[in-house]
């Protein structure tokens, strides 16, 4: 299977690329409680891009035909439990995505890159 998930039927094809699912994901991160930031896998030094910038930043798909998981990248908000916030960012992705999709999700990885503190609301 390529990198795009092909669903065909009587009208023709489905394809549904890793970016399109990459938005969703961002969508459902952002709304996650201490999720202050994306990172890069690499990021050095914790600096981070807030989530309100690149859509595809610190998401990364991986599809087969057996398997689909996302791994995020991800800053947490300084003070609040690390542990708490990243499985509840596994939940909400997951279910997010297995909702838009409508195909299992096998995993969902999050990898804390760093704290910060949330931008300040104008």
């Amino acid at each position: 299977m390529s990198d795009q998930i092909d669903d065909e039927r009587n009208y023709g094809a489905i394809d549904i690329t890793p970016n399109a699912i990459a938005s969703v994901v961002h969508h459902a991160a952002n709304q996650s409680y201490g999720i202050v930031g994306m990172a890069s896998r690499g990021m050095v030094n914790g600096i981070a891009q807030l989530l309100s910038r690149d859509p595809h930043k610190g998401i990364d798909i991986k599809m087969t035909d057996e398997s689909f998981e996302i791994d995020l990248y991800v800053i947490v908000e300084n003070g609040i439990r690390i542990k708490a916030v990243a499985e509840t960012l596994q939940k909400t992705v997951k279910f997010t995505v297995e909702q838009a999709m409508n195909r299992p999700l096998d995993a969902v990885n999050v990898y804390v890159q760093g704290l910060g503190h949330a931008p300040e609301k104008k």
